[in-house]
């Protein structure tokens, strides 16, 4: 199995890029949150009870591809709603991870990209809100042995080539 996590700033171009990797033939999975907005499950209105969802949901996605063989690419994920958790006070990202690490230990990072950030109907929070999302996974992620890897601010078709060149596919 190969879990590999993009995580990083809201509105720093993600999805986006999963998009291109499905493109591309790749195995993805999409973002736990958008899954649970179009479901009518929104953060704005119980987002303690929002990210717990998305931890599930991001769990169940886990459990889906724990015996796929090929590279799963992950937009967001399981870190992602835990370190909105850890925002919150509902606990520390390694407790509630229990000492597991769910992805692949190189993490592709989205860094905020003030040019592309767009907020709508499902992202409704300021891009200096997305900013300290952004640190603070920026700082977890290392404790929690992982290698986050920047993505650089180019082009979707360069970021998908230079994901596929760090991982040698």
């Amino acid at each position: 199995m190969a879990d590999y996590l993009i995580t990083g700033c809201s509105g720093g171009g993600k999805s986006t890029l999963i998009a291109e990797l499905a493109d591309r033939g790749l195995r993805t999975v999409a973002e736990p949150g958008r899954r649970l907005i179009a479901r009518g499950i929104a953060p704005w209105s119980d987002l303690h009870g929002f990210l717990l969802a998305a931890a599930d949901t991001a769990r169940a996605d886990l459990e889906i591809h724990r015996s796929t063989r090929e590279p799963v690419f992950y937009d967001r994920g399981l870190i992602d709603a835990l370190a909105g958790l850890e925002r919150l006070g509902a606990g520390s990202v390694p407790d509630m991870l229990g000492g597991g690490r769910p992805y692949e230990s190189l993490v592709f990072i989205a860094p905020p990209w003030p040019e592309i950030y767009a907020s709508d109907t499902d992202r409704r929070h300021t891009f200096d809100e997305a900013v300290e999302e952004y640190r603070h996974l920026a700082k977890l992620l290392p404790a929690l042995g992982y290698r986050p890897v920047e993505l650089p601010r180019t082009s979707v078709a360069e970021r998908a080539a230079f994901v596929l060149n760090a991982l040698g596919i």
